[in-house]
């Protein structure tokens, strides 16, 4: 399948960008690595478990609240699991990736006149970290965490809470992201414009969205 022809958007028509931190700019590999290896292992050295013993654990308490504010908040599984979460990240930092063409794809946003958002369910922590090891800060006007506004991008009522902390015209309004959830909202919210990532994770398979248009590399724009 082609999953990596032009996309073409009249530009002049966009007036807010949203975009998306993990699995979206940056290569979700690191965050799949990380809470599915490297944590399972520093837990079971922590406690002093089998290394089976301590994956089922960490499966058993995420499935808890996958999908709701939680599931992304530093302070809470550091409070949970009783061990300093970004200091663990810190030791696997060296897997933080920006997508390609990433870099060149912001800076022809920021060469228009449209507002550039990281809108991200990423805890305001986990997004110091990443900028700290990439360069992605300078390049959004405005960088929202969906902590900032008390629920996550895949819940009922989120872009309603989004257009009070920030408002913004859906139908001028251009968003790209990874999770099929977080789409399907941002659709029914009235958002015009909306991509999905055809491979977050560069070590996973590629695949299409059956419903919106999948980019494969930033260079399609």
């Amino acid at each position: 399948m082609n999953i990596s022809k032009p996309i073409l958007i009249d530009w002049d028509t966009i007036q807010t960008v949203f975009l998306d931190m993990d699995g979206t700019l940056l290569d979700l590999h690191f965050d799949n690595y990380f809470w599915l290896e490297h944590m399972p292992h520093r837990y079971a050295e922590h406690y002093q478990i089998p290394i089976d013993g301590a994956k089922q654990k960490l499966s058993k308490l995420s499935k808890q609240y996958v999908g709701h504010l939680e599931w992304y908040c530093i302070d809470h599984w550091s409070s949970l699991l009783g061990m300093d979460i970004i200091e663990l990240k810190h030791q696997v930092a060296h897997k933080i990736k920006l997508r390609q063409y990433v870099e060149d794809f912001l800076t022809k946003l920021n060469n228009l006149s449209c507002d550039v958002i990281l809108l991200t369910n990423a805890h305001r922590k986990t997004v110091e970290l990443k900028f700290s090891y990439t360069p992605l800060a300078p390049y959004f006007d405005h960088v929202i965490c969906s902590h900032d506004i008390h629920i996550a991008k895949e819940q009922t009522g989120f872009w309603e809470a989004l257009q009070k902390h920030h408002p913004f015209k859906p139908a001028t309004s251009l968003f790209i992201d990874d999770n099929y959830d977080v789409l399907d909202c941002a659709q029914a919210y009235g958002i015009t414009h909306l991509f999905a990532i055809a491979q977050p994770d560069s070590q996973q398979p590629a695949s299409l969205h059956p419903h919106f248009e999948t980019i494969q590399s930033f260079s399609q724009l």
